[in-house]
């Protein structure tokens, strides 16, 4: 059991509710449910006044916690190496990194691997580990944006809610589109059935998907198309290009037959006045 501890807020971690705040700082074998007990019990103190779990909390404010009883466990396994992931900008409570493709964003069922595992590897002295601020899909590479500070992170997820923050793809599709060649893509998205239960989507009666397409370059029946996306629906951009007959290249879902990895990479995003981009290793130089 570990003693009483009085852990003081970091600017960083300034404006978090407190229930958010001792979840990071506790760790995840603390489970939820008992540090809401602890809270709601009184047993936790925030400059000697008890709090409720949703209160904010200031810097420089002191948390008392009470002994906690963690569950024993096996001696933990050395670290294992892990490659760090290239910072793209890091500045102001954003930071920009390049995901790679095959990497998912949030660990899960059979990959522990994860963009948010290795940020705390790669920030193990941070005041508030790095945490990203949206989702890309686990085989698509490209530009992420993270939050350094709470305040920053809570920033960057209103502009992804509130579509203020610019986002630009690049793909390789199947099909030739003249170069110049612009398209609106307006449709409505909907889950479909999917072997295994896995998820798919579909252009039907759903949530509007809105995106506009600009042809770049074609060679041998392939072509390079930049997408800049105006909402963020689940495989939007890959359920839009394959119902109009361009599947991206290695999208076996949703219609390529080519066995290559995924041709789809977050190219460039642009948060006030932050612009950062970056070229995928696929595309020829």
């Amino acid at each position: 059991m570990s003693g009483v501890q009085h852990i003081e807020v970091h600017s960083a971690e300034a404006g978090q509710k407190l229930l958010q705040f001792l979840m990071r700082r506790l760790g995840k074998d603390v489970p939820k449910s008992f540090i809401m007990r602890i809270i709601r019990k009184g047993q936790v103190r925030v400059d000697g006044g008890r709090r409720k779990p949703y209160d904010r909390l200031e810097q420089g404010q002191i948390v008392r916690v009470p002994p906690i009883r963690r569950e024993s466990a096996a001696p933990a396994a050395p670290a294992a190496s892990f490659t760090p992931l290239p910072v793209l900008y890091n500045s102001g409570g954003v930071l920009a990194i390049e995901k790679p493709a095959g990497l998912p964003v949030q660990p899960g069922t059979g990959h522990v691997d994860a963009v948010s595992v290795r940020l705390r590897q790669q920030f193990p002295d941070a005041e508030f580990v790095p945490t990203p601020a949206h989702r890309l899909d686990r085989d698509t590479s490209g530009v992420l944006f993270c939050g350094t500070s709470y305040s920053a992170l809570r920033d960057l997820q209103q502009g992804f809610q509130d579509h203020s923050i610019q986002k630009f793809y690049l793909a390789q599709v199947h099909g030739e589109i003249p170069v110049g060649t612009q398209w609106e893509m307006r449709d409505e998205l909907q889950k479909a059935s999917a072997p295994g239960g896995k998820e798919k989507m579909r252009v039907g009666a759903g949530k509007l998907a809105l995106a506009q397409l600009c042809s770049l370059s074609v060679n041998s029946g392939v072509t390079l198309v930049q997408v800049q996306l105006f909402t963020g629906r689940t495989h939007q951009i890959r359920v839009q290009l394959a119902a109009r007959k361009h599947p991206i290249l290695g999208d076996l879902k949703y219609g390529s037959s080519l066995s290559v990895s995924l041709r789809l990479h977050c190219h460039r995003m642009i948060f006030g006045n932050i612009d950062i981009s970056s070229d995928p290793l696929w595309l020829e130089r």
